[in-house]
């Protein structure tokens, strides 16, 4: 019998309690919830996608093989794949976009690509902007629908010329333009931001300036 504690346990740790309530009452994720807690949905959430499950229901099948090991895992409840369908579809998505940041704030000084420095003769640091667009099923995807046959979200990202792990992200709608990301990040002072015509705005550029940054087209 395993007396030492799962991996998945021990990865769960890093996700701080106290940060993840914060981010769950910044948003009301819980209002008026009965069933399935925020953390244990975002568990659940982890579990599939670390054991590589392709779907909300293979996710469920495979806690219900190990039902015994749940409570070891961090589950506090069974799970329905019901239940848990009906909390992605209705919690605040924001609450995860949240923690992800907090995450990678701690995660950063310990990627060791970071300790691979990109000799330049610059004394800053330098952002590279950038987006993807990531395709969803229409008829599921209402809400994020692209043209009359798609549906699509954009995940924006500001990437440390010096690391693989992102300083800063957004998700919008696929058909928001690139340039609106420029809205959403605070710039650091003195810092450079490579970035390509699609954030091509002379006011958004001076705004830029004003606040001691750099940028390079």
């Amino acid at each position: 019998m395993n007396r030492g504690v799962y991996v998945f346990s021990q990865i769960m740790e890093f996700v701080d309690d106290y940060e993840f309530r914060k981010c769950v009452e910044r948003y009301n994720g819980e209002y008026r919830i009965r069933k399935l807690s925020c953390r244990q949905q975002f568990t659940a959430m982890i579990f599939g996608q670390l054991a590589y499950r392709e779907s909300l229901r293979d996710i469920i099948t495979c806690l219900g093989a190990h039902e015994e090991k749940l409570y070891h895992l961090g589950f506090r409840q069974k799970i329905a794949r019901n239940t848990l369908a009906s909390a992605n579809q209705k919690r605040d998505w924001r609450i995860y976009r949240d923690l992800a940041m907090v995450l990678i704030a701690r995660a950063r000084p310990m990627d060791p690509k970071s300790k691979e420095i990109i000799e330049l003769d610059l004394d800053a640091t330098v952002y590279l902007l950038d987006s993807t667009v990531i395709d969803l099923c229409l008829s599921l995807f209402g809400w994020a629908r692209f043209d009359a046959q798609h549906s699509s979200i954009k995940l924006n990202m500001q990437l440390d010329l010096n690391g693989s792990i992102p300083a800063f992200f957004t998700i919008t709608e696929g058909r928001v333009n690139d340039v609106n990301f420029l809205d959403e990040i605070t710039f650091e002072r003195g810092a450079y931001y490579v970035m390509d015509k699609g954030y091509l705005d002379y006011e958004r550029w001076h705004k830029i300036h004003q606040a001691g940054t750099f940028f390079v087209l």
